[in-house]
C-alpha cells in the first residue's frame, strides 16, 4: 500500500509540475544579443524586461523584477520604431516617391522588410529582421487542406485574405523590376509572392498603431510602426495596458494597468477581439477568452429555415436592415442579433407590418419565441456536427503532415475545439433556462457588447 500511495503522489506532483508554466531566458542568444546591441545604439535600453520562451505561449518578454499597476514597462525611442518614414528616405525613396501611381503605406513597408531581408547582415535592420518569425499561421499561409477545416464562417475571409497578397504581389510587378539596380540577384528571385507574403504578414501581425501625417508620395492612411523588441510581447484577453506614441517624449509607451509578478510573463491587449478576429490578424487562438463567440453563417441559416416559402423575402428584409452579419451564439446562450433574426423568421408573411418592430426590440408570442428557440438549438446541433467532423480530420491530417502545416492545424485545431466547447455550453445553457423559464423569458437578452450591435436598424 505505501508503494501505491507514492506512486499516486508522485504522479500528482508530476502533472502539478507540468500545469505550471515554465520558461527559458533567451537574452544570451545572439540574436537577441544583437537586437539589444541595435536598440542600445538608438537610444533604448530595458531594464524591466527579457525575451524568454514559454511552454504555454512560446516566445515573448519575462517581467526581470515586480512590475506595478501603473508603471511604464517599454518606452521605444522614435529612432528605434520602423515606420514609412523609414523607408522613404532610405535608398528605397527615390524609386517610391517617383512611382506612379502611389503606392500604400503597408507595401512600402512590405518591399522595405524584403530588400532589407535580401541585404543580410548589411542591413543596418539586420538585428531586427533576423528575429522576425520565418513563418506565419495566419490564413495567407494557409494550404487547401488547412482551409477546408475552418468553420464556414472564416472560411470565406480567410480565402480573400490569402487571394488579396496574391493580388498585390502581381498587381505591382512593374513596381518590383524598377528596383532591379538596387538588388543583387534577378528582382524575380528577390521580390517573389513567398517573400512578399512574409513581410505583409510581419507587417500586419506585428505593427503598433501609430497614426502619420499624410504624404505626397505614398496612397492611404498611414497607421503603421514596426516596433522591435516591444512586439514581443503576447496578447492576453483579461490584461490591461495603455499603449500610444508619446509626442513630447517622442517615444512609444507601453505603461501596465494589471501588473506583472516578477519572472511571469508581461502581457498586452491587442484588443477586445474574439477568436476568429485573433486568428485572422495575427495567426494565433488565445485560451480563456471572454470575448469569443460561434458565428452562425447566412447559409446554414438558410439550409435550416428552407420550408419557409417567406424565405428569401424575410432574408431580403434582414439584408436592408444590416441584420444579416454578426450572428452568433456564445457560451451563455444566442446573441441577440440572432435571437432579433430569428423572432422575424418565425413569423408569418401576413404579419409583414411587425417585422420592423421586431427588429428594434418588439416582443412577440408565445409560439414564435418557441420556435425560435428550437431553431437556436437546431443552428447549434448542425454546426457542433461540422465541428467534429472537422476535428476528426484535423487529427487524421497532424499524422501526416510536414512541420510547417502541423502549425497551421494546431491553430485551426484550437478554433475547433473552442467552437466545440461555446456550442456545447450554450445548448446546456438553453436546457438550464427552458427548466427554469418560460421560452418568452428565455429569449429575452437585450442587446449588448459581445452581439456587436453597431449596425442600427435603417
Amino acid at each position: 500500500m505505501p508503494g501505491h500511495r507514492s506512486g499516486r503522489a508522485a504522479r500528482k506532483r508530476r502533472k502539478k509540475q507540468e500545469s505550471i508554466t515554465q520558461s527559458v531566458s533567451l537574452s544570451h542568444q545572439q540574436q537577441y544579443v544583437r537586437l539589444k546591441t541595435f536598440l542600445h545604439q538608438r537610444g533604448f535600453t530595458s531594464a524591466l524586461l527579457q525575451p524568454a520562451r514559454f511552454t504555454d505561449t512560446g516566445r515573448g518578454l519575462q517581467a526581470l523584477k515586480t512590475i506595478k499597476s501603473g508603471e511604464l514597462i517599454i518606452s521605444l525611442p522614435e529612432s528605434c520604431l520602423l515606420t514609412t518614414s523609414t523607408v522613404l528616405n532610405s535608398y528605397l525613396g527615390p524609386y517610391i516617391k517617383s512611382w506612379r501611381p502611389r503606392i500604400s503605406p503597408l507595401l512600402a513597408l512590405c518591399v522595405f522588410l524584403v530588400c532589407e531581408r535580401h541585404r543580410g547582415e548589411a542591413s543596418d535592420w539586420f538585428p531586427y529582421i533576423d528575429v522576425l518569425p520565418k513563418t506565419y499561421t495566419c490564413p495567407a499561409y494557409f494550404s487547401d487542406d488547412v482551409m477546408a477545416v475552418l468553420p464556414t464562417s472564416v472560411q470565406r475571409k480567410a480565402l480573400d485574405q490569402r487571394e488579396e497578397v496574391r493580388g498585390v504581389h502581381s498587381s505591382h510587378l512593374s513596381l518590383f523590376r524598377s528596383l532591379q539596380p538596387i538588388l543583387s540577384q534577378p528582382v524575380e528571385e528577390v521580390l517573389t509572392y513567398e517573400a512578399l507574403r512574409w513581410a505583409w504578414c510581419s507587417v500586419n501581425t506585428r505593427s503598433v498603431f501609430m497614426s502619420h501625417p499624410s504624404s505626397d508620395f505614398l496612397f492611404g492612411q498611414d497607421v503603421y510602426a514596426l516596433a522591435p523588441f516591444l512586439d514581443l510581447l503576447n496578447h492576453r484577453p483579461d490584461v490591461q495596458v495603455k499603449a500610444s506614441f508619446n509626442e513630447v517624449s517622442r517615444c512609444y509607451e507601453i505603461r501596465s494597468v494589471s501588473g506583472t509578478l516578477r519572472y511571469e510573463q508581461a502581457f498586452i491587449n491587442y484588443d477586445s477581439h474574439d477568436s476568429q478576429r485573433l486568428m485572422m490578424e495575427y495567426g494565433f487562438v488565445a485560451s480563456c477568452n471572454p470575448n469569443s463567440v460561434v458565428y452562425v453563417d447566412t447559409d446554414l441559416l438558410c439550409d435550416v429555415l428552407k420550408a419557409d416559402r417567406g424565405l428569401d423575402q424575410k432574408m431580403r428584409f434582414l439584408r436592408e436592415n444590416n441584420f444579416i452579419n454578426n450572428l452568433t451564439v456564445s457560451s451563455e446562450g444566442p446573441g441577440w442579433r440572432l435571437l432579433t433574426a430569428l423572432r422575424l423568421m418565425a413569423l408569418p408573411q401576413t404579419l409583414y407590418a411587425q417585422w420592423k418592430a421586431v427588429l428594434l426590440g418588439q416582443r412577440v408570442c408565445e409560439e414564435t419565441e418557441e420556435r425560435s428557440a428550437r431553431t437556436v438549438k437546431t443552428l447549434c446541433e448542425r454546426i457542433l456536427q461540422d465541428t467534429h467532423t472537422a476535428l476528426e480530420k484535423i487529427s487524421l491530417l497532424l499524422q501526416c503532415v510536414c512541420p510547417s502545416l502541423t502549425e497551421q492545424l494546431r491553430v485551426v485545431e484550437a478554433l475547433r475545439q473552442e467552437e466545440r466547447c461555446i456550442l456545447g455550453n450554450c445548448l446546456k445553457a438553453m436546457e438550464c433556462s427552458a427548466e427554469q423559464q418560460t421560452p418568452d423569458e428565455l429569449l429575452s437578452r437585450q442587446p449588448d457588447d459581445a452581439d456587436d450591435n453597431e449596425d442600427a436598424v435603417s
